[in-house]
Protein backbone atom coordinates (compact mmCIF):
# COMPACT_ATOMS: atom_id res chain seq x y z
CA UNK A 1 0.00 0.00 0.00
CA UNK A 2 1.36 3.10 -1.23
CA UNK A 3 1.11 6.90 1.03
CA UNK A 4 1.34 5.16 4.21
CA UNK A 5 2.27 8.26 5.91
CA UNK A 6 -0.08 10.19 4.37
CA UNK A 7 -2.48 7.80 5.53
CA UNK A 8 -0.82 8.30 9.20
CA UNK A 9 -2.07 12.27 8.97
CA UNK A 10 -5.96 11.44 8.55
CA UNK A 11 -7.59 10.40 12.02
CA UNK A 12 -10.01 8.24 10.50
CA UNK A 13 -7.15 6.08 8.70
CA UNK A 14 -4.41 6.51 11.42
CA UNK A 15 -4.83 3.50 12.96
CA UNK A 16 -5.49 0.96 10.02
CA UNK A 17 -2.21 2.73 8.63
CA UNK A 18 -0.18 2.09 12.12
CA UNK A 19 -1.26 -1.61 11.88
CA UNK A 20 -0.79 -1.99 8.06
CA UNK A 21 3.12 -0.45 9.26
CA UNK A 22 3.27 -3.16 11.87
CA UNK A 23 2.46 -5.99 9.74
CA UNK A 24 4.93 -5.01 6.81
CA UNK A 25 7.35 -5.12 9.64
CA UNK A 26 6.33 -8.27 10.72
CA UNK A 27 6.50 -9.65 7.42
CA UNK A 28 10.22 -8.68 6.93
CA UNK A 29 11.23 -10.30 10.22
CA UNK A 30 9.56 -13.68 9.23
CA UNK A 31 11.15 -13.36 5.82
CA UNK A 32 14.55 -12.92 7.01
CA UNK A 33 13.77 -16.22 9.75
CA UNK A 34 13.17 -18.02 6.66
CA UNK A 35 16.65 -17.26 5.38
CA UNK A 36 18.23 -17.80 8.80
CA UNK A 37 16.39 -21.24 8.69
CA UNK A 38 15.05 -23.15 5.68
CA UNK A 39 13.32 -25.53 8.04
CA UNK A 40 10.85 -23.03 9.28
CA UNK A 41 9.61 -22.72 5.48
CA UNK A 42 6.05 -24.17 6.25
CA UNK A 43 5.48 -22.66 9.36
CA UNK A 44 6.89 -19.30 7.85
CA UNK A 45 4.45 -19.62 4.22
CA UNK A 46 1.29 -20.12 6.94
CA UNK A 47 2.54 -17.00 8.90
CA UNK A 48 3.22 -15.13 5.57
CA UNK A 49 -0.47 -16.20 4.57
CA UNK A 50 -2.13 -15.03 7.03
CA UNK A 51 -0.53 -11.59 7.26
CA UNK A 52 -1.28 -11.33 3.67
CA UNK A 53 -5.11 -12.05 4.86
CA UNK A 54 -4.75 -9.32 7.70
CA UNK A 55 -3.44 -6.48 4.74
CA UNK A 56 -6.40 -6.96 3.15
CA UNK A 57 -8.65 -6.65 5.51
CA UNK A 58 -7.01 -3.90 6.48
CA UNK A 59 -6.73 -2.53 2.81
CA UNK A 60 -10.98 -2.74 2.54
CA UNK A 61 -11.26 -0.92 5.25
CA UNK A 62 -8.95 1.67 4.26
CA UNK A 63 -10.93 1.84 0.69
CA UNK A 64 -14.07 2.15 2.72
CA UNK A 65 -12.93 5.13 4.60
CA UNK A 66 -11.32 6.77 1.28
CA UNK A 67 -14.07 6.56 -0.51
CA UNK A 68 -16.78 7.61 2.22
CA UNK A 69 -14.49 11.05 2.70
CA UNK A 70 -14.33 11.50 -1.15
CA UNK A 71 -18.04 11.38 -1.21
CA UNK A 72 -18.17 13.50 1.76
CA UNK A 73 -15.96 16.09 -0.29
CA UNK A 74 -18.46 16.02 -3.20
CA UNK A 75 -21.30 16.31 -0.57
CA UNK A 76 -20.35 17.78 2.74
CA UNK A 77 -22.04 17.42 5.88
CA UNK A 78 -22.02 21.49 6.25
CA UNK A 79 -23.50 23.86 4.34
CA UNK A 80 -24.65 27.75 4.29
CA UNK A 81 -28.21 28.19 3.59
CA UNK A 82 -28.67 32.03 2.94
CA UNK A 83 -32.13 33.60 2.22
CA UNK A 84 -32.70 36.99 1.02
CA UNK A 85 -36.10 38.83 0.36
CA UNK A 86 -36.87 39.62 -3.30
CA UNK A 87 -39.40 41.97 -5.01
CA UNK A 88 -42.51 42.19 -2.84
CA UNK A 89 -41.43 45.07 -0.37
CA UNK A 90 -42.66 43.56 3.17
CA UNK A 91 -44.79 40.73 1.71
CA UNK A 92 -41.45 39.20 0.43
CA UNK A 93 -39.22 39.57 3.77
CA UNK A 94 -41.92 37.73 5.72
CA UNK A 95 -41.84 34.80 3.24
CA UNK A 96 -38.11 34.88 3.08
CA UNK A 97 -38.66 34.48 7.02
CA UNK A 98 -41.31 31.75 6.42
CA UNK A 99 -38.31 29.29 3.95
CA UNK A 100 -35.83 30.38 6.51
CA UNK A 101 -38.66 28.42 9.04
CA UNK A 102 -39.63 25.51 6.82
CA UNK A 103 -36.08 24.75 6.43
CA UNK A 104 -35.13 25.00 9.88
CA UNK A 105 -38.17 23.17 11.09
CA UNK A 106 -36.97 20.08 8.30
CA UNK A 107 -33.44 20.18 9.66
CA UNK A 108 -34.85 19.75 13.36
CA UNK A 109 -37.00 16.32 12.24
CA UNK A 110 -33.63 15.26 10.41
CA UNK A 111 -31.80 15.76 13.71
CA UNK A 112 -29.10 18.23 12.27
CA UNK A 113 -28.38 21.17 14.35
CA UNK A 114 -29.20 24.97 13.19
CA UNK A 115 -27.19 27.74 13.97
CA UNK A 116 -27.70 31.70 12.83
CA UNK A 117 -24.98 33.12 11.51
CA UNK A 118 -26.38 36.62 10.24
CA UNK A 119 -30.14 37.81 10.23
CA UNK A 120 -31.51 40.93 9.06
CA UNK A 121 -34.94 41.96 9.78
CA UNK A 122 -37.38 43.98 7.70
CA UNK A 123 -40.13 46.44 9.89
CA UNK A 124 -42.38 44.23 9.11
CA UNK A 125 -40.60 41.31 11.31
CA UNK A 126 -39.71 39.11 8.13
CA UNK A 127 -35.84 38.80 6.83
CA UNK A 128 -34.30 41.10 4.01
CA UNK A 129 -31.20 38.91 4.58
CA UNK A 130 -30.36 35.41 6.85
CA UNK A 131 -27.62 33.11 6.60
CA UNK A 132 -27.95 29.89 8.66
CA UNK A 133 -24.91 26.83 9.19
CA UNK A 134 -26.72 23.27 9.01
CA UNK A 135 -24.38 20.26 9.78
CA UNK A 136 -25.99 16.84 8.98
CA UNK A 137 -25.52 13.44 7.39
CA UNK A 138 -26.51 14.64 3.76
CA UNK A 139 -27.04 17.87 4.64
CA UNK A 140 -25.73 19.27 1.10
CA UNK A 141 -26.78 16.11 -1.13
CA UNK A 142 -30.52 16.54 -0.20
CA UNK A 143 -30.66 20.29 -0.29
CA UNK A 144 -28.66 21.48 -2.99
CA UNK A 145 -31.19 21.70 -5.39
CA UNK A 146 -32.97 24.55 -3.45
CA UNK A 147 -30.70 27.46 -4.62
CA UNK A 148 -33.15 29.84 -7.28
CA UNK A 149 -35.75 32.50 -6.79
CA UNK A 150 -39.28 30.70 -4.88
CA UNK A 151 -41.43 32.90 -5.34
CA UNK A 152 -45.81 33.26 -3.39
CA UNK A 153 -48.65 34.09 -4.43
CA UNK A 154 -51.22 34.75 -2.08
CA UNK A 155 -53.23 37.99 -0.59
CA UNK A 156 -51.23 39.69 2.20
CA UNK A 157 -52.85 40.73 5.55
CA UNK A 158 -52.57 44.31 4.87
CA UNK A 159 -54.63 43.73 2.01
CA UNK A 160 -57.46 45.40 1.64
CA UNK A 161 -59.25 44.32 -1.47
CA UNK A 162 -58.16 41.16 -1.44
CA UNK A 163 -56.03 41.04 -4.37
CA UNK A 164 -53.35 38.31 -5.21
CA UNK A 165 -49.58 39.07 -4.90
CA UNK A 166 -46.94 37.81 -6.02
CA UNK A 167 -43.38 38.35 -4.13
CA UNK A 168 -40.15 36.16 -4.47
CA UNK A 169 -37.56 35.47 -2.35
CA UNK A 170 -33.76 33.69 -3.01
CA UNK A 171 -32.62 30.63 -1.51
CA UNK A 172 -28.67 29.80 -1.59
CA UNK A 173 -27.12 26.26 -0.56
CA UNK A 174 -23.53 27.04 0.02
CA UNK A 175 -21.30 23.47 0.61
CA UNK A 176 -18.77 23.98 3.11
CA UNK A 177 -16.05 21.85 1.52
CA UNK A 178 -12.77 20.67 3.62
CA UNK A 179 -10.39 20.93 0.83
CA UNK A 180 -10.87 23.99 -1.46
CA UNK A 181 -8.14 25.33 -4.27
CA UNK A 182 -8.89 28.70 -4.02
CA UNK A 183 -5.92 31.41 -3.24
CA UNK A 184 -6.84 35.04 -1.78
CA UNK A 185 -4.66 37.45 -1.56
CA UNK A 186 -5.25 39.59 1.79
CA UNK A 187 -4.86 42.95 -0.24
CA UNK A 188 -8.08 41.91 -1.85
CA UNK A 189 -10.29 41.83 1.33
CA UNK A 190 -12.06 44.64 3.04
CA UNK A 191 -12.91 44.44 6.50
CA UNK A 192 -15.32 45.90 8.75
CA UNK A 193 -16.96 45.75 12.13
CA UNK A 194 -19.66 46.50 13.73
CA UNK A 195 -21.53 45.88 16.84
CA UNK A 196 -23.98 43.06 16.77
CA UNK A 197 -27.29 43.72 17.12
CA UNK A 198 -30.29 41.61 18.92
CA UNK A 199 -30.15 39.14 21.91
CA UNK A 200 -26.46 37.90 23.29
CA UNK A 201 -26.49 40.22 26.35
CA UNK A 202 -23.69 43.37 26.88
CA UNK A 203 -20.77 42.28 24.78
CA UNK A 204 -22.61 41.76 22.11
CA UNK A 205 -24.15 45.26 22.00
CA UNK A 206 -21.12 46.86 23.47
CA UNK A 207 -18.13 45.48 21.67
CA UNK A 208 -17.96 45.40 17.93
CA UNK A 209 -17.67 41.48 17.62
CA UNK A 210 -19.52 41.50 14.11
CA UNK A 211 -17.52 41.10 10.82
CA UNK A 212 -18.18 41.59 7.36
CA UNK A 213 -15.84 40.68 4.36
CA UNK A 214 -15.84 42.22 1.34
CA UNK A 215 -13.41 40.53 -1.92
CA UNK A 216 -12.77 42.94 -3.71
CA UNK A 217 -12.11 41.40 -7.18
CA UNK A 218 -15.98 39.84 -7.18
CA UNK A 219 -18.06 41.84 -4.89
CA UNK A 220 -18.84 39.31 -2.90
CA UNK A 221 -19.22 40.03 0.65
CA UNK A 222 -19.96 37.87 3.84
CA UNK A 223 -20.96 38.63 6.77
CA UNK A 224 -20.83 36.62 10.38
CA UNK A 225 -22.69 38.18 14.02
CA UNK A 226 -24.03 35.46 16.22
CA UNK A 227 -19.91 34.37 17.87
CA UNK A 228 -19.60 36.44 20.94
CA UNK A 229 -16.04 37.14 19.81
CA UNK A 230 -14.76 38.96 16.98
CA UNK A 231 -12.32 36.12 15.97
CA UNK A 232 -14.77 33.71 15.91
CA UNK A 233 -16.94 35.44 13.62
CA UNK A 234 -14.14 36.39 11.42
CA UNK A 235 -12.63 32.97 11.14
CA UNK A 236 -16.53 31.90 10.29
CA UNK A 237 -16.56 34.78 7.90
CA UNK A 238 -13.21 33.47 6.43
CA UNK A 239 -14.45 29.95 5.82
CA UNK A 240 -17.77 31.21 4.23
CA UNK A 241 -15.87 33.75 1.79
CA UNK A 242 -13.48 30.39 0.68
CA UNK A 243 -16.44 28.01 -0.14
CA UNK A 244 -18.45 31.00 -1.94
CA UNK A 245 -15.09 31.60 -3.85
CA UNK A 246 -14.82 28.49 -4.40
CA UNK A 247 -18.30 27.44 -5.69
CA UNK A 248 -17.71 30.33 -8.22
CA UNK A 249 -14.80 28.74 -9.86
CA UNK A 250 -16.41 25.50 -9.50
CA UNK A 251 -19.35 26.85 -11.75
CA UNK A 252 -16.98 28.47 -14.35
CA UNK A 253 -15.12 25.33 -14.76
CA UNK A 254 -18.71 23.35 -15.25
CA UNK A 255 -19.77 25.73 -17.61
CA UNK A 256 -17.36 24.79 -19.90
CA UNK A 257 -18.39 20.93 -20.02
CA UNK A 258 -22.02 22.08 -20.12
CA UNK A 259 -23.46 19.30 -22.24
CA UNK A 260 -26.09 17.93 -19.98
CA UNK A 261 -29.72 17.00 -20.59
CA UNK A 262 -32.48 19.66 -20.97
CA UNK A 263 -33.63 18.35 -18.10
CA UNK A 264 -31.62 17.32 -15.83
CA UNK A 265 -31.72 19.01 -12.97
CA UNK A 266 -28.76 21.29 -11.71
CA UNK A 267 -27.77 23.43 -8.47
CA UNK A 268 -29.03 26.86 -10.32
CA UNK A 269 -28.48 30.38 -9.46
CA UNK A 270 -29.54 32.87 -7.70
CA UNK A 271 -31.76 34.46 -10.77
CA UNK A 272 -33.35 30.86 -12.02
CA UNK A 273 -37.43 30.76 -10.45
CA UNK A 274 -37.05 27.19 -9.41
CA UNK A 275 -40.65 27.13 -7.27
CA UNK A 276 -44.23 29.03 -6.99
CA UNK A 277 -46.24 28.59 -3.70
CA UNK A 278 -49.80 29.17 -4.41
CA UNK A 279 -51.93 29.40 -1.58
CA UNK A 280 -55.23 30.35 -3.05
CA UNK A 281 -54.75 27.13 -5.15
CA UNK A 282 -53.15 25.31 -2.09
CA UNK A 283 -50.32 24.28 -4.51
CA UNK A 284 -46.31 24.41 -5.08
CA UNK A 285 -45.32 23.82 -8.29
CA UNK A 286 -41.27 23.05 -8.78
CA UNK A 287 -41.11 24.33 -12.24
CA UNK A 288 -37.60 21.98 -13.24
CA UNK A 289 -39.42 18.91 -12.63
CA UNK A 290 -43.02 20.20 -13.42
CA UNK A 291 -44.19 18.33 -10.28
CA UNK A 292 -47.21 19.72 -7.92
CA UNK A 293 -47.98 19.21 -4.23
CA UNK A 294 -50.45 20.18 -2.05
CA UNK A 295 -51.08 21.02 1.87
CA UNK A 296 -48.87 24.28 1.40
CA UNK A 297 -49.99 24.76 5.20
CA UNK A 298 -47.87 21.64 6.36
CA UNK A 299 -45.15 22.30 3.51
CA UNK A 300 -44.35 25.76 5.26
CA UNK A 301 -44.36 24.09 8.67
CA UNK A 302 -41.14 21.56 7.45
CA UNK A 303 -42.88 19.14 5.82
CA UNK A 304 -40.92 18.90 2.26
CA UNK A 305 -39.94 15.51 2.16
CA UNK A 306 -41.56 14.50 -1.14
CA UNK A 307 -40.24 18.17 -2.76
CA UNK A 308 -36.71 16.95 -1.65
CA UNK A 309 -37.20 13.26 -2.83
CA UNK A 310 -38.58 14.26 -6.10
CA UNK A 311 -36.04 16.34 -6.66
CA UNK A 312 -33.06 14.14 -5.81
CA UNK A 313 -34.45 11.47 -8.01
CA UNK A 314 -34.87 13.97 -11.17
CA UNK A 315 -38.51 12.49 -11.79
CA UNK A 316 -40.15 14.61 -14.56
CA UNK A 317 -43.95 15.29 -14.04
CA UNK A 318 -46.58 16.85 -16.56
CA UNK A 319 -47.85 19.79 -14.13
CA UNK A 320 -48.38 22.62 -15.74
CA UNK A 321 -46.24 26.14 -15.03
CA UNK A 322 -47.68 29.11 -13.68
Amino acid sequence: MENLEELKKDHKTSYFAGEYERLLNEEDKIKEMLKEDESLKDLVDEELQNLIFQKEAIERQIEEIMKSNKEEEEFPNELILEVRAGAGGDEASLFAWELAHMYERWTEEKGWSWKILNESSSDAGGYKEASFEIKGKDCYKLLRFETGVHRVQRVPATEKNGRIHTSTASVAILPMKKKTTVIINPGDIEMEYSRSGGAGGQNVNKVETAVRLIHKPTGIDVRCTTERKQLANREKAMEILMSKLQLLKDEEEAKKYSGERKNQIGTADRSEKIRTYNFPQDRITDHRIKQSWSNIEGVMDGNIDKIISALASGEVGDSEEE
